[in-house]
């Protein structure tokens, strides 16, 4: 019976963590934008993150900045909540645009959750 409630107390972490998935977050309204010129360029890579699943959650997205060709030339990711969890129906906003050097061939951008946690 020890061994059985041991088990049972090493699994839980695991099992709150596993409730909700990428599939239960959505990104929306994603724009890029920039402000200067030349070196002083500067990129804002906003939009909203909600949790639609049942659980509060952390998800951590990856936006990826490609060039005309579809080649990645610069990946990022971040938690837009930090450690915090997102609550149910909840939404954070986020811009990890401070976290990319700007060039010139950066043509295209995709946004994704590539990892969800509960804190």
């Amino acid at each position: 019976m020890k061994i059985l409630i041991a088990a049972a107390l090493l699994l839980a972490p695991v099992a709150s963590h596993a409730a909700c998935s990428a599939t239960d977050f959505a990104i929306s309204d994603f724009k890029m934008k920039s402000t200067g010129s030349g070196t002083g360029m500067r990129l804002s890579l906003a939009g909203q993150l909600t949790n639609h699943c049942g659980d509060a959650a952390a998800a951590q997205i990856r936006i990826e900045a490609k060039d005309a060709s579809g080649k990645v030339l610069q990946s990022k990711q971040g938690w837009p909540a930090g450690t915090a969890n997102i609550g149910p129906g909840q939404s954070v906003s986020f811009d990890l645009g401070r976290l990319f050097r700007y060039e010139s061939d950066m043509q295209d951008y995709t946004v994704s959750v590539s990892e969800v946690k509960s804190w």
